[in-house]
């Protein structure tokens, strides 16, 4: 769905697509800020990385089928001047599933506890599609120390009458076929994402030209992707109502979407927008589901003054 600009909705028109040059992410050994987390009585990966004396905290969480690699081109930005905390989810990436039944709740609560565990105590809060779910949750239940976020196509809108009992029902009955695909994928990703056709092929539904992502950045996101979470995870994002609670929210918020996004429909920011107070909308033309790595240096430098406290229609 494309939105006509208007002046209550406008739209961003941007002419670089994708990362320029050598993205910093590459330079960095990750394993130097990789940690093993004990949350909930299970192992969470989690990366840590910023200064000593940072200028706040943020944290960044991945979407459905996600991994904290979701994050390639914004941490190394970020992390120039804040703390910057990005995880695997319970069941997704390198991290184990949780003991209890995937929600959306007990993620919110796994973060506040990891967080906690941290020694953070306030912090701003990015979120992409389920992770931006998640980051909602945080923000009606642990408000005292989400001090602001940042919503990156959302779920939590549309999906809440997208629940498919079946598919879900088939999914638990698949879930070793599911296991083994994202296997495959991942054992696979350097030679998938070699080629552009394949590239268009396997990300096509979350970016709006794949084609036109590196290589090795897609080789990434395919090597983190999928983990024995996703049916449950599904099943939480399809049975969690949030809309009626959203105006609980007090943190400033900062929605941006794409209008190509085929997995959440642009419309759900407006919606947004117009449910949470103090919410500021962004939409970039041309951009899919995962403007963090399709749009990464207009991406960048928004959240950046978003942090600062700068009006978001400031030029880019």
């Amino acid at each position: 769905m494309t939105v006509t600009p208007t002046p209550s909705r406008p739209t961003v028109r941007l002419d670089v697509y994708g990362p320029v040059g050598r993205s910093a992410w590459m330079d960095i050994d990750w394993r130097a800020h990789q940690r093993w987390e004990r949350i909930g009585g299970r192992w969470m990966n989690v990366i840590d990385i910023g200064p000593a004396e940072p200028e706040g905290t943020v944290v960044f969480i991945h979407g459905l089928s996600g991994c904290w690699q979701n994050w390639l081109e914004n941490l190394p930005h970020f992390a120039r001047r804040h703390r910057c905390i990005a995880m695997d989810l319970p069941g997704f990436g390198a991290s184990e599933m949780p003991r209890e039944k995937i929600s959306i709740s007990g993620y919110a609560a796994a973060v506040d506890e990891l967080l906690r565990k941290l020694g953070v105590s306030r912090a701003s809060v990015v979120g992409n599609s389920m992770g931006g779910f998640i980051g909602l949750e945080i923000a009606i239940r642990f408000g005292t120390w989400a001090d602001r976020l940042v919503l990156v196509s959302a779920a939590g809108l549309t999906i809440e009458h997208q629940r498919d009992d079946p598919v879900i029902r088939f999914g638990r009955e698949a879930s070793w076929l599911v296991k083994a695909f994202t296997g495959w994928l991942a054992s696979r990703s350097d030679a998938l994402a070699r080629r552009p056709r394949t590239r268009q092929a396997v990300m096509r539904v979350v970016a709006a030209h794949p084609e036109r992502l590196p290589a090795p950045l897609v080789a990434e996101q395919l090597r983190g992707s999928g983990g024995p979470g996703f049916v449950d995870a599904l099943d939480a994002l399809t049975s969690y109502p949030i809309k009626d609670r959203l105006g609980e929210i007090r943190a400033p918020t900062l929605v941006v979407w794409g209008t190509e996004d085929r997995l959440v429909p642009v419309r759900d920011a407006w919606r947004f927008g117009e449910l949470i107070p103090n919410a500021e909308v962004v939409v970039y033309e041309d951009t899919g589901h995962m403007a963090q790595l399709e749009r990464p240096q207009a991406f960048n430098a928004l959240v950046e003054r978003f942090l600062a406290g700068a009006p978001a229609d400031e030029p880019l």
